[in-house]
């Protein structure tokens, strides 16, 4: 269903959940809830663990990105992975936290499509790059050691994909990639998961471009990061996160003019200032972004960093008057 959409209209992503996540000045008594509250270690910062303490907060935020144009929100589980959440020492509620996050997610969309059936909701299993790297060593001393295993990456994103989709999740983002070997183990435990349930689920792919060289943190350019990740059967391919809307556009001409997949962008409201914060207004970043679609550049869009729902609509506001970028009709 999400496919023949793609044809027929631009489609609309959420923007950031710690952005909006942020506003509620959670403590970390507020973090741990009535269920955690002697938990040994410090909790405050696990935004994936609101799903379980605070997860009126977390449908509130879904609720406000659908009720600002969106057609798809993501799952709060970028860091579900045992590999993340052993931070928190958490890595045993790793499958309780994604299974939650969506089935809260699939809730409201299924509220909003039952109120606006002509526009169907839909979820996307967020799976973050992790904290570790499979490519590159963290000691300067030892270019030969790596922290984490490709082995061991697949069965976290296994784990991580399972609950995902027991929950609910309609399509499966691999986001923020900066390591694409990363992204591979993700992308392998996806397919693993589809074979042994015999079933097709869309899967959506967003690197990330870490500086002004256009490259990833592990090294290729937006076109081999195209090509390392085609092999796989994919709904779409971007980018998002690190840069802002413009910095974005020549890296999105590149693999819209070298890929039949759709292309999604969800880049950051402007660069982060010496705070760290996001200064891009909604109107100031929708007005970039409407350089994409005069381009005929995208088919989804949304934003990550520093975006909230405001922008979203302002973005929505403008990409409703553009056809999506032409995509090749499926022979059946």
């Amino acid at each position: 269903m999400i496919k023949d959409l793609l044809h027929q209209k631009i489609l609309i992503l959420d923007g950031a959940m710690g952005t909006m996540l942020q506003r509620y000045k959670f403590t970390e008594d507020d973090f741990r809830g009535e269920r955690f509250k002697d938990w040994e270690h410090p909790l405050q910062g696990n935004n994936d663990l609101l799903s379980l303490t605070q997860p009126e907060a977390i449908a509130e935020v879904h609720r406000k990105y659908f009720a600002a144009g969106a057609d798809i929100v993501e799952t709060n589980t970028f860091s579900g992975t045992t590999i993340a959440m052993a931070d928190y020492h958490m890595e045993d509620l790793v499958y309780e936290l994604n299974y939650e996050s969506a089935r809260i997610a699939k809730e409201v969309a299924k509220d909003f499509t039952t109120k606006e059936p002509h526009k169907p909701r839909f979820v996307a299993g967020s799976l973050g790059p992790t904290n570790k790297t499979a490519s590159m060593s963290p000691d300067v001393n030892d270019p030969g050691f790596r922290a984490v295993s490709f082995d061991e990456l697949r069965i976290a994103y296994k784990q991580q994909v399972e609950a995902l989709l027991d929950g609910g999740a309609d399509i499966l983002l691999v986001e923020t990639i900066f390591d694409t070997l990363n992204a591979k183990a993700a992308l392998f435990a996806i397919e693993q998961v589809k074979e042994e349930r015999t079933i097709d689920v869309p899967i959506m792919v967003s690197g990330t471009i870490t500086d002004a060289s256009g490259r990833t943190l592990s090294g290729q350019t937006a076109e081999a990061f195209l090509i390392s990740v085609s092999h796989i059967p994919i709904l779409s391919v971007g980018f998002n996160c690190a840069l802002g809307a413009k910095q974005l556009v020549p890296h999105l001409e590149v693999i819209s003019a070298k890929s039949n997949h759709a292309i999604s962008a969800h880049p950051n409201a402007g660069l982060p200032n010496a705070f760290g914060e996001y200064d891009e207004s909604p109107e100031q970043m929708a007005a970039q972004i409407k350089e994409y679609v005069e381009k005929g550049l995208i088919n989804i869009v949304g934003g990550c960093c520093g975006t909230t729902p405001e922008h979203i609509t302002a973005i929505a506001e403008v990409v409703k008057e553009f056809e999506p970028r032409k995509l090749p009709v499926e022979s059946e």
